[in-house]
């Protein structure tokens, strides 16, 4: 495709998203992911998302940056979480909730920050809150799950409701939950340098939206994708499709269509529906496209050397 006609596809494609994202929604934390980079393979955040639908968040704790989120303020949840893998050196820690004080004031700290009770008005406006996931019948979702990270202090990092997502226990505690697994495997057994991954959720289509408290956008299906730039040269044979790049979209809805995700029936009941598709970047970003009406690239040429 050439520039002239790709532009021309991303602007139809984003004038005809207007209505659904609420409008421009312009970052009053930064315009960009100039401060953690580090996040991303080569220094090169995904491209073909404008970032004028949404809010980059540098996700600053105590006094570091942990990882990086894609945030939308109509949504009240982030498009997808971006960082490096890590074996956890430690338990999965206590799940002090926090939230993005920039969101809710321009001039706050920079610092995500616990939950206070009373909640300012503002903090409630702007992002998703505690109160909208109780009673809702939806756990919260991390896009960046605390056992990819190495320390205690990253683990905790990823305790913010911006990390979050509604989704249903059936998918999180299991065949997302196995995916992650799988995600570490690969990293500890044939990576031999860092693992960049993203993982993100991908709303129901237009006429579909669905929302916890009147508030919250609920992903019909979660996504991820990871990196692996250098991993060993003698990969065995069944393992050489899984790199550099791999990718997988689970299901978030049992009552959803199989156009993307099929449903085995074989699988024990407690899980079934919340089926993972694995498949390779390309196809993930071919989805991703067709459901954002967007043409994106994860990794910056494809996550090769």
């Amino acid at each position: 495709m050439s520039q002239r006609k790709l532009l021309q596809f991303s602007t139809g494609a984003l004038l005809l998203l207007l209505p659904w994202f609420g409008g421009l929604v312009l970052g009053e934390i930064s315009s960009d992911f100039s401060k953690c980079l580090e996040f991303f393979y080569d220094r090169s955040p995904p491209q073909g998302i404008n970032a004028a639908w949404y809010q980059p968040i540098c996700q600053r704790y105590k006094n570091q940056y942990h990882f990086a989120s894609l945030y939308n303020r109509e949504h009240r949840t982030p498009l997808y979480s971006a960082y490096t893998l890590g074996p956890a050196d430690g338990k999965r820690p206590n799940s002090t909730w926090m939230y993005e004080p920039q969101l809710a004031f321009s001039r706050a700290s920079s610092e995500m920050t616990h939950f206070q009770i009373p909640l300012d008005q503002n903090v409630i406006e702007s992002q998703a809150v505690l109160q909208d996931y109780r009673q809702s019948n939806f756990t919260k979702g991390h896009l960046n799950p605390s056992m990819h990270q190495k320390t205690k202090e990253n683990r905790e990092a990823t305790f913010t409701l911006t990390n979050i997502v509604p989704q249903q226990a059936g998918s999180n505690s299991g065949p997302w939950s196995r995916l992650e697994g799988a995600v570490m495997r690969q990293f500890t057994r044939f990576c031999e340098g860092p693992m960049y991954v993203i993982t993100g959720a991908l709303p129901y289509e237009l006429h579909g939206a669905r929302w916890i408290n009147n508030r919250v956008f609920v992903p019909e299906y979660m996504w991820s994708a990871y990196c692996c730039p250098t991993y060993k040269s003698d990969l065995p044979k069944p393992e050489r499709t899984f790199f550099p790049t791999y990718a997988a979209v689970g299901r978030n809805d049992p009552d959803s269509g199989q156009e993307i995700v099929p449903v085995n029936l074989k699988v024990r009941r407690s899980a079934r529906g919340y089926d993972v598709k694995r498949m390779n970047l390309t196809a993930l970003e071919d989805i991703l496209g067709q459901r954002l009406g967007m043409p994106i690239s994860l990794f910056a040429g494809q996550c090769r050397k």
